[in-house]
């Protein structure tokens, strides 16, 4: 990708090694602030909000990122974990440079989407980096629900399926969130995904066939 080799020497050194580190933090600081009976407004200064935003709280471009994904205790530890994994992992291969460059397309998009719809988050964006680890990863395995052991690559075209549900379901402001926050990837692994897809659709359909036998 000669586009990303040129924006990676552009930015020199001007990124932010372990991003996914400090975005951790700051989602389950924000978490722990939600909790305090004096700081429970916490989200409500940080969301993104295009009237509140072009009334000068410019703020508002870049906080939406720091918001948790959950209410509950156990899934946001859970999920901060899992994005930490995800992010690092990502970052080891890339290079600190191309990581941001992938997290900072994913904010860009929601703040056009924003501006477009009146809708940004980060929970696409984060979760982007699951289909991300599969394309690069399939063969790595995790275990589902604590025990059961499960390639990337099938967690992959599960995520897959399910954000193309969300497409079908969803009111269009969030359906453009959704495509906006997918931008990094799909300029990062289209092409790479539709081929490993036409993979596994004839690895599938060839494991079906011996079990027919």
């Amino acid at each position: 990708m000669n586009w990303l080799n040129k924006l990676e020497r552009k930015i020199g050194r001007h990124y932010i090694p372990d991003l996914m580190k400090y975005l951790c933090f700051a989602m389950g600081g924000v978490f722990v602030l939600e909790l305090l009976p004096l700081y429970r407004s916490a989200y409500q200064l940080l969301y993104f909000n295009r009237d509140l935003i072009l009334r000068g709280e410019i703020w508002r471009l870049i906080t939406f990122i720091f918001l948790p994904p959950s209410s509950s205790i156990i899934w946001i530890l859970f999920s901060l974990y899992f994005y930490y994994f995800l992010g690092t992992a990502l970052e080891h291969q890339w290079g600190s440079a191309r990581f941001n460059i992938y997290y900072a397309i994913g904010i860009l998009g929601n703040i056009i989407s924003g501006f477009i719809m009146g809708v940004a988050t980060n929970e696409y964006l984060n979760l982007s980096l699951l289909l991300a680890f599969a394309v690069l990863y399939p063969d790595h395995e995790i275990l589902l629900f604590f025990f059961l052991p499960v390639k990337m690559r099938w967690i992959g075209w599960a995520w897959g399926a399910y954000l193309i549900y969300q497409l079908i379901i969803m009111p269009l402001p969030y359906k453009v969130s959704l495509v906006f926050s997918l931008l990094p990837f799909i300029l990062f692994f289209g092409k790479q995904a539709w081929l490993q897809l036409r993979m596994d659709i004839r690895r599938l359909m060839r494991w079906i066939n011996l079990r027919r036998q």
